[in-house]
């Protein structure tokens, strides 16, 4: 597909791929494993440095390559639990119970940048902080009444920046102001995944690739896993799919798929613009997102030359190449001065939501599980693929407050929303149009 907007040489993989595409392995299937992980992404990865560490043999299966998911695909933006922390959460679960949740998410911040240091992992990370922009006075003001609470839970600054003020967090005068939170960070997704593998891999862990796994059984002493490849027999298994948990090809876990809405993100990449405009239009090189339903995000490369905008351009079913000029045009509205740049990359990614807003981990019918990131997944799903590990080989010190908690789904649901996310996505584009009009 040509379009005017792509760049000689347009590309519908991973911009971060150009220095970090996740490589090919040839380990064969072994027929026997003390702990096997599905799913080759932050989460089992981090899970199955953290069961090395504490002497499990270890196998991680992915039907594609490892790390060649959302892990690789999505924005760099290292969240410390922002999108979890807020009165709503207390509201639901009581004060403690609320209170315990908020500081469990906030705590993968610190849990993933320790891990950085301590496997010296080449990723780019840096502690930059993010400007949440307000997309409406509305919206403006329900970040306000939750600024407080979050520098209480994260422990770092969270302060309101009117939109007088707007311009020394962003070259723009799109939004109403916004809150500037400390408590974020950014990398190189590509060169993370990458990273952490080659951690678990030293730690001994063995990693397989292009195994997809058709189903799961409980049997006298363990499990029997039954892939496209073989069988593989476990004592124990864990489930680490999350965005790509329903597949017609073959679904490891039917039950985690029915409680996981997945949804696709789509990232475009500009030409290099220079650093001067970079500097101009991202001032302290913050992470930006917008409190839209349809909600945009976006930031500089890590090299700081071009611009990576991403969002949920497209409700239906659309490659890459169709959801880049929409992205464009989100992407020109804020920064106008960018009409004429071209795109060197587009790309898509499956995130996962749940019905209740929350991550979880647990156990059911023996089999372990770690998902539904909201969204916000570099720190959190590293964080939860740690504490299912802990919990797996009997060694957490205390409950995990995201351990356990009721995993809703809905009733008919499959897991597999298409057939009406075009409908929720027209009603909240709708309601987006309200609340601008509104202002």
């Amino acid at each position: 597909m040509s379009h005017p907007l792509f760049a000689p040489g347009f590309k519908t993989s991973p911009w971060w791929w150009e220095a970090a595409e996740p490589p090919q392995r040839a380990n064969a299937l072994p027929d026997r494993a003390t702990v096997a992980v599905v799913g080759g992404g932050y989460a089992g990865l981090s899970a199955a440095l953290t069961l090395r560490r504490l002497g499990q043999p270890v196998v991680v299966l992915d039907a594609e390559r490892i790390g060649w998911g959302a892990s690789s695909r999505n924005g760099g933006m290292v969240s410390g639990g922002l999108k979890i922390v807020g009165p709503a959460l207390e509201a639901v679960h009581g004060r403690e119970r609320g209170r315990a949740i908020a500081l469990a998410a906030a705590a993968s911040l610190p849990f993933i940048e320790e891990t950085i240091a301590r496997e010296e992992i080449d990723c780019d990370y840096v502690r930059c902080g993010r400007f949440a922009a307000a997309w409406s006075p509305r919206h403006y003001d329900a970040m306000a009444r939750k600024a407080e609470l979050l520098e209480e839970i994260t422990g770092l600054p969270a302060r309101m920046l009117p939109k007088s003020r707007q311009r020394e967090a962003l070259g723009s005068d799109h939004y109403h102001g916004g809150m500037m939170a400390a408590a974020t960070g950014s990398l190189h997704p590509g060169k993370y995944a990458r990273g952490l593998a080659a951690a678990a891999e030293r730690a001994g862990a063995l990693l397989v690739d292009g195994v997809r796994v058709q189903g799961i059984h409980e049997e006298a002493g363990g499990f029997r896993i039954a892939t496209d490849r073989g069988e593989l027999r476990a004592d124990a298994v864990l489930v680490t799919t999350n965005g790509y948990s329903l597949d017609r090809r073959g679904t490891a876990s039917p039950w985690l798929a029915r409680r996981l809405v997945p949804l696709n993100s789509y990232i475009i990449a500009t030409e290099e613009l220079g650093e001067e405009v970079i500097d101009r239009l991202f001032p302290g090189r913050r992470m930006i997102s917008d409190s839209k339903r349809v909600l945009n995000y976006f930031r500089p490369s890590p090299d700081g030359r071009r611009v990576l905008w991403g969002g949920r351009a497209s409700f239906r079913a659309a490659t890459a190449e169709q959801s880049a000029p929409a992205l464009h045009g989100y992407m020109t509205e804020c920064f106008p001065e960018l009409a004429k740049v071209r795109l060197t990359h587009a790309w898509t990614g499956n995130v996962a939501f749940t019905f209740d807003s929350l991550p979880h981990i647990g156990v059911e019918r023996g089999i372990h599980y770690a998902a539904g990131c909201q969204g916000s997944g570099v720190a959190m799903a590293s964080w939860l693929g740690h504490n299912v590990a802990l919990k797996l080989a009997g060694a957490a010190n205390e409950p995990f407050p995201l351990d356990g908690l009721p995993f809703p789904t809905r009733p008919l649901y499959s897991g597999n929303p298409n057939w009406v996310l075009p409908f929720i996505g027209g009603w909240f584009r709708l309601r987006d149009r309200i609340d601008r009009r509104a202002a």
